[in-house]
């Protein structure tokens, strides 16, 4: 799968950068209903008509940010070869690389998912993680399921407990590296599985 963004002018993708580091600073600052057009131009050194180039307004600069950051999850994710093994050891190598990305751009995740001002990014991930849940429950079949468990509530279970607990690594600043926490995710969900197993 080629990268959208390997097709975009170098230049769109700095400004777009330089309105995106803007508004996580801003919005560190001040409540979103404060940040304007001018406030957010201003703080990325270009112009009003610059960022009408780019979006229609702030709303719409974040439904394509919402965009770019599961595009960059993806791409992330699809960086693991296809011959790697299925199952718990693919499950987590994905973790550990998803996790690393997080690290890696830990001032904006942190910034984006633990606000509650700007619910987006997070309900657009959480969608985005309860996605490769379900592909996983599909692939392994009904014996992936908890005894008694329901599949939808399975998802909504395991979606919520990873976004929250990932919100909560950042928060703590990350005291653990990418690939403990992975390990961690997975004894959870062994404990889980022999909890409800009995």
């Amino acid at each position: 799968m080629d990268n959208k963004k390997d097709h975009i002018d170098p230049r769109i993708l700095r400004t777009r950068k330089l309105l995106r580091d803007a508004f996580i600073e801003l919005i560190q600052e001040m409540d979103i209903q404060k940040i304007s057009v001018n406030r957010l131009a201003e703080r990325a050194t270009i112009n009003r008509v610059t960022f009408y180039l780019h979006y229609r307004d702030i709303p719409d600069m974040l439904e394509k940010m919402a965009d770019d950051m599961i595009e960059d999850i993806s791409m992330v994710l699809n960086q693991i070869p296809r011959n790697h093994k299925a199952g718990e050891e693919g499950d987590w190598s994905m973790m550990v690389k998803f996790l690393e990305h997080i690290a890696e751009h830990a001032n904006f995740y942190k910034v984006i998912l633990a606000s509650k001002r700007i619910p987006i990014f997070r309900d657009r991930l959480l969608l985005f993680l309860r996605d490769i849940i379900v592909a996983r429950i599909e692939k392994r079949g009904s014996n992936f399921l908890s005894a008694g468990v329901q599949k939808d509530i399975l998802v909504w279970y395991d979606s919520a407990a990873l976004i929250g607990t990932i919100i909560a690594w950042l928060q703590n600043d990350m005291p653990y590296t990418p690939a403990f926490l992975a390990k961690q995710f997975s004894l959870l969900h062994h404990e889980r599985l022999n909890m409800t197993g009995d």
